[in-house]
């Protein structure tokens, strides 16, 4: 995953059949059956996160830029349009391939591409255009709903975890398709998405490589959780010592 896919952005899913879609649209397709409210169901949850999170916050302005507001519900587990990518193909490795019990799949987004590329029914529709950073353009180009177009690209200020995981986000224009299916309203005569299928029967040694070049959820979520859910993979490591002495020494 190198060389001619240098600059490009990717994304680990556990299983390769599922579709690239968000969590917002993923909960959605699963429980609302009627897309016509999707919009206003979307806009009820931004303003009840906005009314109630800031007695959690020390500082209260983050809820008032759109995308910081949304990577914050993302980083809290709450579905939102984001789709978190990576810079690293290793981390989205490990993540397409962690909970494996199936075959994964690693989806590569060509960025460089994207950053020039536009719809092609709307070639005005620029990156700069459409940035969701800007005042007025989430609910402008986004919230309706209605535009075949994605951004990429991260909030004015990162988190520890988007900086520890050199994360990047996608901002689709619709929930009901899936990326894929966005890029294929854009211009451009490259590829602009690739899908890299994992088998299952490489999982053991590639977490393990993985694991020695310091990819876990402990390096990846540098916080208690990201410590407590790291030790999921170390019940699969072990440590074998020349001369074994009794409990632990199978390493720590």
């Amino acid at each position: 995953m190198s060389g001619e896919l240098d600059g490009w952005a990717f994304r680990g899913q556990q299983d390769a059949r599922w579709p690239l879609v968000s969590s917002l649209s993923r909960y959605l397709g699963a429980f609302i059956s009627d897309r016509s409210t999707w919009r206003s169901r979307e806009e009820r949850a931004l303003r009840i996160f906005r009314r109630k999170a800031h007695n959690f916050l020390p500082d209260r302005h983050v809820l008032e830029n759109d995308l910081r507001c949304l990577a914050l519900m993302q980083h809290h587990g709450a579905p939102t349009r984001l789709l978190d990518f990576t810079k690293s193909p290793f981390v989205a490795a490990f993540f397409a391939l962690e909970n494996a019990v199936t075959d994964s799949a690693v989806f590569a987004l060509n960025t460089p591409a994207l950053w020039n590329a536009t719809p092609a029914a709307v070639p005005a529709l620029t990156r700069d255009a459409i940035d969701p950073r800007l005042d007025g353009n989430f609910a402008r180009y986004f919230l309706q709903n209605n535009s075949d177009i994605v951004w990429i690209g991260e909030p004015e200020e990162m988190d520890r975890r988007l900086v520890a995981q050199s994360g990047t986000m996608v901002v689709p224009g619709v929930l009901d398709k899936s990326l894929d299916e966005i890029l294929q309203a854009y211009r451009c005569n490259c590829t602009l998405i690739k899908k890299l299928v994992l088998s299952q029967t490489m999982r053991e040694q590639a977490m393990k490589a993985l694991y020695r070049m310091n990819i876990t959820n402990a390096s990846l979520f540098p916080d208690l959780d990201g410590l407590a859910r790291s030790i999921r993979v170390e019940l699969e490591v072990v440590w074998t010592t020349a001369s074994p002495s009794g409990p632990g020494s199978n390493g720590s």
